[in-house]
C-alpha cells in the first residue's frame, strides 16, 4: 500500500502536493472531481494508504465522496476545506474522515499529518498485504491459515492442489511463470512433461473463481510462456 490519491479541483494545489508526496517514495495520484476521485478510489483500494479530500468541488463534494469510500475502504481520509466552520469539521469526522486540515496550510503542516495518518494506518491496519495468512484482492479473499477461499463473499469448494495452485499464483501476482515452474512449485515434484495436467487444473480453477471463466480475470495465460496472476487483482 504505497498510494496517495489526492482529490481536489484545484489543479496546482493537487500539483504541488503531488510533488511532495511524491518526494517521499509514494506514488501520488490525482482527481480533480468526485465521480474521477470515487473511480480512482474503487480501482486503487488495495493499494491506498491515504486520501486526501476537498470539501468543495463542482460535481461531489466532500462529503459525498467520504460516504461512498467508507462503503469500500478504512483507508484513512484527510478532508481539506477553505472553510473554518466548526460544523463542517464535525460533519467530516462523524461520516469517518480521520482529520481535517483548513486551507491555507503549510506544506510541513501537510506532510506531519500525511505521515501520521499513513503511519498510524499501516501500524494498526489488519488487512494490510503485509498479513501473509491472508491475501485480500478485488472481489476474492484467500484464507491460506484455514484454507478458505471467497469470491464475492460467497465460499468456493477447492480441492487441495486447485488450493495450491491459486495461492501461489494470488501470493505472486503480475509475475508470469512457466508450466514447469509451476508444476515445481505446487506439485514439489520434478516435472514430468504433463502440461496437459496443468492446463486441466487452470481450466477446473477457472470454472469456479472466475466470474466468466471464458473471458478470465484473476488466472491470466500468457500465450507461449505460462500464466499469470492479474496483478490488478
Amino acid at each position: 500500500m504505497d498510494k496517495v490519491l489526492i482529490i481536489d479541483d484545484d489543479r496546482e494545489l493537487c500539483a504541488l502536493m503531488k510533488k511532495c508526496i511524491e518526494q517521499e517514495n509514494l506514488t501520488a495520484l490525482t482527481a480533480h472531481g468526485g465521480i474521477e476521485g470515487l473511480r480512482l478510489a474503487d480501482e486503487n483500494k488495495d493499494n491506498l494508504c491515504l486520501i486526501i479530500l476537498d470539501i468543495m468541488m463542482p460535481d461531489l463534494d466532500g462529503f459525498q465522496v467520504l460516504r461512498k469510500v467508507r462503503e469500500i475502504s478504512n483507508v484513512p481520509v484527510l478532508m481539506l476545506t477553505a472553510k473554518s466552520d466548526e460544523e463542517d469539521k464535525v460533519s467530516g469526522l462523524r461520516l469517518g474522515a480521520d482529520d481535517y486540515l483548513t486551507k491555507p496550510f503549510s506544506i510541513n503542516e501537510l506532510m506531519a499529518r500525511v505521515h501520521s495518518l499513513i503511519r498510524r494506518y499501516t501500524t494498526l491496519n489488519p488487512t494490510l498485504e503485509t498479513d501473509t495468512e491472508r491475501l485480500i484482492l478485488k472481489g476474492m479473499v484467500i484464507d491460506k491459515a484455514n484454507r478458505i477461499v471467497t469470491v464475492n463473499d460467497q465460499a468456493v469448494e477447492l480441492t487441495g492442489r486447485e488450493f495450491d495452485l491459486l495461492s501461489f499464483l494470488a501470493s505472486n501476482k503480475g509475475r508470469v511463470f512457466t508450466k514447469k515452474q509451476i508444476y515445481n512449485q505446487v506439485w514439489e515434484e520434478d516435472y514430468a512433461f504433463d502440461d496437459s495436467n496443468i492446463m486441466s487444473f487452470i481450466s477446473k480453477l477457472r470454472k469456479k473463481v472466475e466470474p466468466d471463466p471464458e473471458h478470465p480475470y484473476y488466472i491470466l495465460t500468457v500465450r507461449g510462456v505460462g500464466y499469470r496472476f492479474n496483478k490488478e487483482a
